[in-house]
């Protein structure tokens, strides 16, 4: 990872190839010859604690739970940003969204998103040969063509330019809610509850169709962003309610999928990446209560602090699951810090690709811990609401300093330096600034460089 250092010492560091170093020819399963393939499965909006296997007591997610066993789940994963079009920023370009220039939100009047000189994941693996899909929200713009998937590395696309809620009563739009198919709307979107089975049909004709090359399949639901819905046949099954029914329809999604690998004789050759865009949202505007749009049909966060729009863990610490049978260590449970800005580093280079030298990345390779069972190459993770840089995270500890934002909204009052240690209080109720002056003052010292770095604001 490159990280907040002076221009003279980034440019050493870049000329010295340690940036771009990669094995021959990428990661291989054992008796392989194909390079391998990349699945990412991306929830939107789902809590840090909706997963069994993360400690939900109501929802059942067999699939993700075996795909915990049967890899590496992260305790401290986070997310590239607290809202929906930054966090997939960061998953897909590997930079932070202030440095890419795509910080916040787009919607269904935008025009623009993501700057195009910005060079996305799929297009580097298609210049090693690979097949690239995406399916499901994009949230990264949509007009003009040049800012959809299919301009972007991305062969074809099926899915939501945005999110789901982006409709009337939800949202004031004259615009219409639509399925696409590469650069066309082809469907106005009346009823939301069989966008995940179509999605996971997609996925699964992908797969097949796909099976004699290397590929990279994006699958960023639009599940369980409100207003939420599931499938008639799924309904009523979770004791978790109508919330339970959306999320265990994800994790049936995910064991077709993984079923659909395995049918193909591709689970051994096959990377697959579950992690969810931000936390739960549990502060949403009065707005949203609409058309039978509850409160309780947001997810959980567990014991975490904070919520969707937030730089508290809550906001940001989301579930991580990465499995490949016979490459990644299973049933390990790394309380490492790891990060959505880390799959871009990690899946070029077990893809034999190098990562374009012109730009600054800010993720790390976690081959080496994945596979081997190594510390995390990740010492530093840093929390960016929009446009300001609110609080940076050291190993264990987090220094925050922010204007006021917790579940009921933003605070007029004036921000104070908030300093957590995260191994001991992760639900961050106790401020141990002021016994740690020190520790707190150096870190808040390297937030303000990092934010000029990057271009950021602070807090005032």
């Amino acid at each position: 990872m490159i990280r907040a250092m002076s221009t003279k010492s980034r440019r050493q560091f870049l000329r010295s190839g340690a940036a771009l170093a990669v094995p021959a020819g990428g990661w291989v399963a054992q008796g392989g010859s194909q390079p391998p393939n990349f699945i990412v499965l991306f929830a939107d909006d789902m809590g840090y604690g909706d997963l069994a296997c993360y400690g939900s007591p109501t929802i059942r997610t067999p699939n993700l739970d075996r795909m915990a066993e049967e890899g590496t789940r992260f305790t401290s994963f986070y997310a590239a940003a607290p809202v929906c079009t930054p966090s997939r920023v960061g998953l897909l370009t590997g930079r932070y969204p202030v440095r890419a220039g795509q910080p916040n939100n787009t919607g269904p009047d935008t025009v623009g998103g993501l700057p195009l000189s910005e060079i996305l994941l799929p297009r580097v693996l298609k210049a090693r040969g690979y097949k690239t899909m995406a399916i499901g929200k994009w949230h990264l713009g949509f007009q003009p063509g040049e800012y959809l998937p299919t301009s972007r590395g991305f062969d074809a696309w099926f899915g939501l330019p945005y999110s789901n809620d982006m409709i009337p009563p939800w949202v004031k739009t004259n615009r219409p809610l639509h399925l696409y198919r590469n650069a066309d709307a082809v469907e106005e979107v009346s009823e939301q509850s069989d966008l995940t089975p179509r999605y996971t049909d997609e996925a699964m004709r992908f797969i097949k169709s796909s099976r004699d090359n290397p590929f990279f399949l994006y699958l960023p639901y639009s599940m369980p962003h409100l207003p939420v819905s599931a499938p008639e046949r799924m309904r009523g099954r979770s004791r978790g309610g109508l919330y339970g029914d959306v999320i265990e329809t994800l994790d049936w999604s995910v064991g077709e999928i993984l079923r659909t690998l395995k049918d193909q004789g591709l689970d051994g050759n096959t990377m697959v990446v579950f992690a969810s865009d931000n936390g739960p949202w549990h502060n949403l505007p009065p707005r949203m209560l609409a058309q039978g749009v509850e409160p309780w049909h947001a997810g959980s966060k567990s014991l975490l602090r904070g919520a969707k729009g937030t730089t508290y863990e809550g906001g940001q610490r989301v579930p991580g699951i990465v499995r490949w049978p016979g490459v990644v260590r299973a049933r390990q449970v790394s309380m490492d810090m790891a990060s959505t800005l880390d799959l871009f580093p990690t899946i070029v280079r077990a893809a034999g690709a190098s990562p374009p030298a012109d730009r600054v990345y800010d993720g790390a390779d976690l081959m080496p811990l994945l596979r081997d069972g190594q510390p995390s190459p990740r010492s530093h993770f840093y929390y960016c609401l929009g446009k300001t840089l609110e609080a940076v995270r050291e190993g264990p500890w987090k220094y925050r300093f922010a204007r006021g934002r917790g579940e009921d909204g933003p605070s007029q009052d004036a921000p104070l330096p908030e300093l957590f240690h995260l191994d001991w209080d992760p639900a961050e109720r106790h401020n141990l600034y002021d016994r740690h002056r020190d520790r707190g003052n150096r870190l808040a010292a390297r937030m303000k460089e990092f934010a000029e770095e990057i271009r950021a604001g602070l807090s005032a």
